[in-house]
């Protein structure tokens, strides 16, 4: 997928309006540090002006009251402490601003994370969300340090600056001013520029994260089909192209910020000097004033030259920002419940009537599917690979939403019932069943507050799985690492039948559960699913028809429809599709 984001000058300004709103709830931090920059601001402004009082009124006279040179010593000291502390301040509380706002941005984004639909997820890379969240919104904490801060101490200082200047001489201060709007062009054409750059910079960035994730989760794939040299041709083709716009912004710094600003700086201290040399022919001129005005060109000009090096992190962080709220405003949501209090699940009766359900919108993989499923029947799904098996179980679960039919649990249709409700009383179990880190227990619990211990033992003794977990250093408590990859096929999915027994659901959901097993374990598995199965509507896809030949019901699917329907001695009198399948997996 590709995420480049392109903005406008409007899109940037929105885009930092948004930012600043994040600001809001922290008023008293960012009030304290405006009065922080505001007296570090004072303390620069006012350096000048007590030196240039040195130099005219004690230096140049050559008189050195001690008593005045004491207080004036006092005071240039007591202004430079006040200054460095201030400005430490004013760094501080704007760098715990920064982290504030951005804890708060990667909270937001997580929890959208978990409340987006699984279309996201089939059209954006996992790498894609990873920087997002990562370098996106550590590239904002970068602006929030480097640009909020020297902005608006350029801001201040500038201001200031002009002021002490317009004291000082009007004519020189108007000459002064004339210098803007060649620096104002400047940096709205470094704008245009860099803002594409790290825009295609950042996705390039992003697409790295996602061939990087995909290398790692895939390792054992890439090495068994030797794949080695074509994912690093890939990965240096990705990252030689964010080389090289990494290095266009470079040579864009380096042309249009630093080096050009400072020789605007250089030629209006030259011109200054040029006009004070001018005027010591007509009338005196003061070495302390002379000394001064140069120190407050300086320091109006070098704030713009701090703001314009942050340019790039300003852009940047933009660009990130962008991403991330691109993320935050997604409307690709899981399914919504129109909840109804009074839509319980009692026995767990499930009816299909007439579903008919497209991934894009165009072509439909399930046409009217219409089947029922009665309280304590095993159900089960059989047909070739696309044959729509998957899709029914998607669409049970809400990962999808429906918009044709309608699925019923106990008469309530399942786009009414509670979301609770549902979770709490469909367990789902996948063919690949995804371990978490952490120890046994929690990954059976996966942090219930109510249950307790005993309902997790009692769950890993009902489906079996207490054999092999007592025989575990630490038993319950033994540490399981990621993806429980430690533990064999049948283990892992030991754990996920105890997991969903633990909430003891009404309905049960099999996605292939045995498809990934070996034989010898299968047997201990299908003993486990029996257990499971019992009082419990049950919807089974089956891999093995050898594992639902007791089924009350089994639906043969082809190319989205239900192709024949039946028991297991029926379907095979019945000499279909059903009985060709079972033939050719018997030999």
């Amino acid at each position: 997928m590709n995420d480049t984001v392109k903005l406008s000058a409007r899109d940037q300004w929105e885009v930092l309006v948004r930012l600043i709103k994040y600001t809001f709830p922290f008023k008293g931090i960012i009030t304290l540090a405006f009065i922080m920059l505001l007296i570090s601001t004072f303390a620069g402004i006012a350096t000048p002006y007590i030196v240039m009082v040195f130099i005219d009124d004690y230096l140049t006279p050559g008189v050195f009251p001690e008593q005045d040179m004491m207080w004036l010593i006092i005071i240039f000291f007591t202004v430079q402490i006040v200054g460095a502390l201030t400005t430490y301040f004013n760094i501080y509380l704007f760098q715990y601003l920064a982290f504030r706002v951005i804890q708060q941005l990667r909270i937001d984004a997580f929890n959208k994370i978990g409340t987006l639909g699984m279309k996201y997820f089939d059209k954006v890379p996992g790498g894609s969300i990873v920087s997002r969240l990562t370098n996106d919104t550590e590239a904002i904490v970068e602006m929030f340090i480097g640009v909020f801060a020297s902005f608006l101490m350029a801001v201040f200082m500038m201001t200031s600056s002009y002021i002490m200047m317009f004291i000082l001489d009007v004519r020189l201060a108007v000459i002064a001013l004339l210098f803007m709007p060649v620096i104002i062009i400047m940096l709205m054409v470094y704008r245009k520029y860099s803002a594409m750059f790290f825009s295609k910079a950042r996705q390039l960035l992003s697409d790295l994260n996602a061939k990087l994730a995909e290398s790692i989760e895939g390792m054992k794939i890439i090495q068994v089909f030797n794949q080695e040299e074509r994912l690093e041709r890939e990965f240096k083709e990705i990252n030689d192209d964010h080389y090289n716009y990494n290095m266009r912004t470079v040579k864009i710094d380096g042309l249009l910020l630093g080096p050009a600003i400072s020789m605007i700086s250089i030629i209006a201290v030259a011109v200054i000097l040029g006009y004070f040399g001018l005027l010591s022919f007509e009338a005196g001129v003061t070495a302390g004033v002379i000394f001064a005005f140069i120190q407050y060109i300086e320091r109006f000009f070098e704030p713009i030259n701090q703001v314009s090096q942050n340019l790039n992190v300003f852009q940047q962080a933009l660009v990130s920002a962008s991403r991330v709220f691109t993320l935050l405003d997604d409307d690709t949501l899981e399914p919504r419940q129109n909840e109804n209090e009074n839509s319980i699940m009692t026995d767990g009766k499930i009816e299909f009537k007439d579903v008919t359900f497209s991934y894009d919108g165009n072509v439909d993989v399930l046409k009217n599917i219409s089947f029922t499923a009665n309280p304590g029947e095993t159900v089960a799904l059989v047909g070739h690979t696309g044959s729509g098996k998957s899709s029914i179980i998607n669409l049970f679960m809400r990962f999808y939403e429906f918009e044709r039919g309608d699925i019923l649990i106990d008469g309530h249709s399942i786009k009414e019932i509670p979301k609770t409700e549902l979770k709490h009383n469909v367990g789902l179990v996948l063919q690949d069943p995804f371990i978490f880190y952490g120890t046994v227990k929690s990954n059976i619990k996966l942090y219930h507050p109510s249950m307790t211990f005993e309902a997790v033992r009692a769950a890993a003794e009902f489906v079996r799985a207490d054999k092999f977990i007592n025989k575990l250093p630490g038993t319950y408590e033994h540490k399981v690492i990621e993806k429980g990859s430690a533990f064999s096929s049948g283990e892992r999915q030991l754990l996920a039948f105890a997991r969903t027994m633990a909430i003891q659901p009404k309905i049960l959901i099999l996605d292939e559960a045995t498809a990934n097993i070996d034989s010898e374990t299968e047997e201990e598995i299908q003993k486990s699913l029996e257990v499971m199965r019992r009082g419990r509507t049950t919807l089974a896809i089956a891999h093995r028809l050898s594992t639902i030949q007791d089924a009350d019901l089994i639906l043969v699917l082809n190319r989205g429809e239900i192709a024949e329907r039946g028991t297991h001695d029926e379907l095979i009198q019945k000499d279909g599709i059903y009985h060709k399948m079972y033939t050719l997996q018997n030999g």
